[in-house]
């Protein structure tokens, strides 16, 4: 115990020196101690024992608040674990906090919170990147060795780029969604932000599998990660050319010609490829997930779930409950779906967004059958300022335009760090792999971590 409660002092030292960040929501670190006591010998030698974890604040620890970060909820204490909390524990890892979050998952920038805005932590100025801005800020700043995030459209992987760590959203059904709040459905998935990239592996694969809880879940074999240079080095590497505009900023774009350099001086074959519907993801993106945020969100009533304003008139209640308890991004977006699921509009618009979900998806099975990963930027700016985007929706929108194909088509993909731009801020670059290929982008992510 003497090394658990050494890294527990820790937590609570850089804590207090970070506390002007606003990345924690809840500190966990008392009943983290107390769990550590009854540890058991398997649990002692888990690589994932000591290590300390943070968990984005809608994913329920037993016992915990989860809020979402919204006035709905902040009463609301969950009654069981998610199923990643569990196998978190099971292996000997230890939650000492919750984190902020944009509310419900919904944003890009981590300011719309009843929290407050949340902090970069390479530059307080700008923001952490969203809507999982707490759990990257809780890394970046040595808060935590490792935090769960969500991922629907890029919310692990946008915050790892703007804060220069590693971040995994994985396969869609590969890591249980049981106890994680739902935003989009068929989109959501529980992502893992870290410093090291030995430690998101371990994490993903204590966490990953099937699980019974969850009918989403694929029963697909977790293969440990096995480092092959030899094997990594086989790999073809695809450029999608819809990913190097002139729109993407110039150091951004200079990381990327100097990596593709760097591979082919190591006899990586590159292939240029085309992801032909590219410009039309963040459209289909957001009508099928304000679609499933809507019908998703309904339960929040005051009557079912959430708290309750009082009225004489049952209608007159949920229209002042939700109207004065949810933030005006998922006002937003609540009201974009219901108007898009609505009888005159569902086919004009869902129906349509389902198809061309399918031949996005099409778009990438036909790439990867001349690559083995895709490399693109994760974001196509660098962080920007906090309250630089806040009034312009579909600036912020445009934020994720890299990330939210992948969502669209539940396959892997992972932010690696990849240095500073000339205003020293951080530059993320993603790596997508086909379904179910987590172990080829944690291979060429470590080779680039060795040699470049």
């Amino acid at each position: 115990m003497s090394i658990i409660n050494k890294r527990l002092e820790n937590f609570l030292l850089i804590k207090d020196k970070t506390k002007d960040l606003n990345c924690i929501t809840q500190d966990l670190s008392e009943s983290a101690r107390d769990i550590a006591k009854s540890f058991s010998d398997t649990q002692r030698s888990s690589p994932l024992f000591g290590k300390l974890f943070s968990i984005k604040d809608n994913i329920n620890i037993k016992g915990h608040p989860t809020t979402c970060a919204s006035r709905i909820l902040k009463n609301h204490k969950s009654i069981y674990n998610a199923t990643a909390i569990s196998r978190i524990e099971k292996s000997g890892g230890l939650i000492v906090a919750k984190t902020n979050l944009d509310e419900f998952g919904m944003g890009s920038s981590n300011e719309y919170s009843i929290y407050g805005a949340c902090k970069n932590p390479i530059n307080n100025e700008y923001v952490p990147g969203g809507s999982s801005g707490g759990s990257a800020a809780s890394v970046a700043s040595n808060l935590v060795d490792i935090s769960l995030g969500s991922d629907t459209g890029g919310s692990v992987r946008q915050p790892a780029s703007f804060c220069g760590i590693y971040g995994l959203k994985p396969t869609y059904g590969r890591i249980s969604r049981y106890g994680l709040t739902a935003f989009a459905s068929s989109f959501d998935q529980i992502g893992v932000l870290s410093r090291e990239l030995e430690d998101l592996t371990t994490t993903f694969e204590c966490i990953a599998g099937y699980d019974k809880s969850d009918n989403t879940t694929s029963r697909e074999k977790v293969e440990n990660f096995k480092y092959s240079s030899v094997k990594t080095e086989k790999n073809i590497i695809g450029i999608p050319k819809e990913y190097m505009s002139d729109s993407i900023h110039p150091n951004i774009k200079d990381k990327m010609n100097k990596i593709i350099k760097f591979l082919k001086q190591n006899n990586f074959k590159i292939k240029n490829v085309s992801l032909p519907l590219t410009k039309e993801c963040i459209g289909a993106y957001y009508v099928l997930t304000t679609a499933e945020a809507s019908s998703n969100l309904s339960r929040y009533d005051g009557v079912v779930y959430g708290n309750r304003v009082n009225s004489d008139e049952i209608v007159e209640m949920y229209k002042k409950t939700r109207t004065n308890s949810f933030g005006d991004e998922v006002k937003r977006r609540i009201i974009l779906g219901t108007f898009i699921l609505s009888s005159g509009y569902y086919d004009s618009y869902y129906n349509q967004a389902l198809k061309v979900r399918r031949l996005i998806r099409n778009d990438f099975i036909n790439a990867f059958k001349k690559v083995d990963i895709l490399l693109t930027p994760t974001s196509p700016s660098l962080p920007f300022k906090i309250g630089e985007k806040i009034k312009d929706p579909v600036d912020m929108y445009l934020s994720d335009i890299f990330t939210v194909p992948m969502s669209l088509a539940g396959i892997p993909a992972m932010n690696i760090p990849f240095g500073m731009s000339d205003q020293n801020l951080p530059i993320g670059l993603q790596l997508t792999a086909n379904h179910f290929e987590e172990n080829k982008i944690f291979g060429l992510a470590k080779f680039i971590k060795d040699n470049f």
